[in-house]
Formats: C-alpha cells, structure tokens, sequence
C-alpha cells in the first residue's frame, strides 16, 4: 500500500541528521524504509512546499533532482471537491486548516492511502474526515 508522504515528514529528512531527535530520526527511518519499499506517493502541492523558501540555486536544483525519483499523483476534479467538502465538515466543527492540508486528505481517502505527518492538524482531522494516518 502506498502511503502519502506528508511535507513535514520529508522536512526531517532533509535537515541534517545531527540536528534530529530520536524520535525525527526513527521517522526519517520510516520514511526510508517506505522510499526503499516504493510505497512513497507525493501530490504536487507537497512538491510545491518542498522546494519553495529555497534561496540558493543549487539547493533548489540539487532537491528538484532528489524529488524527481517520485511521481506525483494525478489530482482530478474529484480531489479538489471532496478537498472543500473537507474543509467545509472541519470548519463546521471548528477547526480550521490550509487548503493543501485538505487536499492531502481528499487525495489520502480518494485512494485510501494513510498520511504519514507530524502535523498534529491531521489528527484533528482525522476525528471528522474519512482519513488513516500511518503510524511508524
């Protein structure tokens, strides 16, 4: 099964590891288990945060090149609405989140694949939406 790759996730493993918790380095474990297991999945969206804030060139290039191993997902019309559909039952019950955050549960449920975050926004969500999170 694959699982979607969350953007705070791939951020751990991107800091050098020194700087890392046990606790981040046994995600970023996980996260290289599933890379070497091919079950990573990536939206554009996630893509998009990644690579932006990147003020030196060959940094950006150097991570464009890495992220390049992993195909995005196809997001059709079906994702963007059910994304608002999201954001609508979560705004209803008083909780607020960006709209890629609900897009990554829209594309996550449309597929039925786990989100793998430390985001603790999706664990709030995941008590109103149709959404498993991946648990290392």
């Amino acid at each position: 099964m694959k699982i979607l790759v969350d953007t705070s996730i791939w951020s751990l493993a991107l800091r050098r590891s020194g700087t890392l918790s046990e606790e981040d380095q046994s995600l970023v474990s996980e996260l290289n288990e599933l890379i070497s297991e091919v079950r990573v999945a990536i939206i554009g969206p996630i893509r998009q945060e990644l690579l932006s804030g990147i003020s030196k060139q060959e940094q950006f290039d150097a991570l464009k090149e890495k992220l390049l191993a992993f195909d995005d997902i196809s997001l059709i019309a079906e994702d963007y609405e059910r994304a608002a559909e999201f954001y609508n039952t979560c705004r209803k019950s008083g909780i607020r989140g960006s709209q890629i955050d609900f897009l990554i549960c829209a594309v996550a449920a449309g597929r039925e694949m786990p989100i793998f975050t430390t985001d603790n926004d999706f664990l709030l969500y995941a008590k109103h939406l149709s959404i498993s999170l991946h648990r290392s």
